[in-house]
C-alpha cells in the first residue's frame, strides 16, 4: 500500500477518534484535555496505535495518563464501533492506545535550555 494512502488513512482515523473521544464518549473517569497526537496503522490495516496526550494542571501527569489509558481501553469497543460507522475500510483496525510523552519531554528540554540561558546571562 502506498505511503500516501497510509498517511491519509492515519490522519482520518486520528480525526475521527479525536472527535469520538471529545464529543461522543460519556465517561466521568476521563478528566483533563485529551489530545490524539498521532496514529500509526499497520501495513495490513488490522491494528492502529493511537498516541494520546493528556493535560490537567490539577493532577499528576503520569497518574492521570495511566487512568485515561485504562478508561480508553475499557471503552475500546464503543470507539471502534463508532470508527467503523464513520470510515469505510474493509477491516476496522484493532485500537491500541498509548501515551505520547513527546510533549512532556519537549517541555523538560525547554526548561533545561532556559536554565542554561539564564546561567549564561548571569556570567
Amino acid at each position: 500500500m502506498s505511503e500516501k494512502r497510509m498517511g491519509r488513512i492515519e490522519e482520518e482515523i486520528k480525526r475521527i477518534v479525536s472527535n469520538i473521544i471529545t464529543y461522543d464518549l460519556k465517561n466521568p473517569n476521563i478528566k483533563g484535555i485529551i489530545s490524539v497526537t498521532s496514529v500509526s496503522v499497520s501495513n495490513d490495516l488490522k491494528y492502529a496505535n493511537i498516541y494520546i496526550s493528556v493535560f490537567d494542571k490539577k493532577q499528576d501527569a503520569d497518574t492521570l495518563s495511566s487512568n485515561v489509558i485504562i478508561t480508553l481501553n475499557k471503552s475500546k469497543g464503543f470507539i471502534r464501533k463508532e470508527l467503523a460507522s464513520k470510515i469505510k475500510l474493509r477491516y476496522t483496525p484493532e485500537l491500541i492506545f498509548k501515551i505520547d510523552n513527546s510533549l512532556i519531554y519537549g517541555s523538560h528540554i525547554d526548561e533545561l535550555l532556559n536554565k542554561i540561558n539564564i546561567q549564561n546571562n548571569d556570567q
